[in-house]
């Protein structure tokens, strides 16, 4: 399979099952474009994780560390990241536990979000302001499924107009590109008053904030999917796709790379260590695509 796709030889790659890879790979190409569709999260997976040793904003983040929002606001939204975040990523906690936590964070920071006026017009210079980055490749990912027809989903717990922001100032927001995420409510004065439902946190990405968009209805005939995620949350992703034939499950392994490890290559077909790129997604886009 490296010699159809050399990037997989890169050190940052890890896969626990070769052979069973190469078939659904394999697969992925002989069912054809027609058939492919990418699901994937935003922040941290196609957004780098870092840049010279500084940590890369979530779309959460470039909100939070900008001009609009309060001193005040600021040290709060910390402080709720210091106390929630190491719940998210704690591999010994069950997600029965996990999820009423992370609604509760969730929502007490879009909340504080929601009491500092932030005005529509504001966003654009918000995200061009922020050090918000796609990781490199994005341009070739993003260009190959759009010539292609290939749908492409992201599902994000971030904030949805934020993200919009950041595909468009790439300048590769696309038609056949989908956004579910966190979407801000403005009021007539284009001020924002609070967050439009349902509330998408990292693990509750599946059918139940999906209902009602039928969205993957429409693409029934997309059988055939690659998944791009950097969390556990974001392997339920693909569950409303009605009938799914093959799919390949892609991880970024960003952050605790040794103690996360075992758990991403259980769940994950290719996991991504420390690679900020996505050299190897578009390999394998490119020998899928290729006829």
């Amino acid at each position: 399979l490296c010699l159809q796709v050399p990037e997989l030889e890169k050190a940052t790659v890890r896969i626990r099952q070769p052979e069973r890879v190469r078939g659904i790979i394999q697969s992925l190409r002989e069912r054809g474009v027609a058939k492919l569709q990418v699901i994937s999260d935003f922040d941290m997976t196609l957004s780098r994780f870092g840049c010279n040793g500084r940590r890369c904003p979530t779309s959460h983040n470039i909100l939070d560390n900008s001009h609009v929002i309060s001193e005040d606001c600021k040290k709060k939204l910390k402080d709720l990241l210091h106390y929630y975040y190491p719940i998210e990523i704690d591999p010994n906690r069950t997600l029965e536990e996990k999820c009423p936590l992370m609604v509760e964070w969730w929502t007490r920071a879009h909340e504080l979000l929601a009491q500092q006026k932030i005005h529509k017009g504001d966003i654009a210079q918000i995200v061009r302001e922020s050090e918000a980055m796609l990781r490199d490749g994005f341009k070739e990912f993003f260009d190959q499924l759009h010539k292609n027809n290939v749908p492409l989903f992201i599902f994000s717990a971030g904030v949805g107009d934020i993200l919009e922001e950041i595909i468009r100032q790439a300048n590769v927001f696309y038609s056949n590109v989908n956004v579910v995420s966190n979407y801000m409510d403005f009021n007539d004065d284009g001020v924002l008053t609070h967050f439009k439902g349902p509330l998408i946190h990292t693990y509750n990405k599946n059918n139940t904030v999906l209902q009602g968009t039928g969205y993957f209805q429409q693409l029934s005939t997309r059988t055939s999917i690659i998944l791009l995620g950097d969390s556990m949350g974001d392997l339920t992703m693909a569950d409303g796709v009605p009938s799914v034939e093959n799919i390949l499950k892609i991880g970024f392994l960003n952050d605790k790379v040794e103690e996360r490890r075992g758990k991403y290559l259980d769940s994950y077909d290719i996991v991504l260590e420390s690679d900020e790129t996505l050299d190897v997604v578009n390999g394998i886009l490119r020998y899928i695509l290729t006829e």
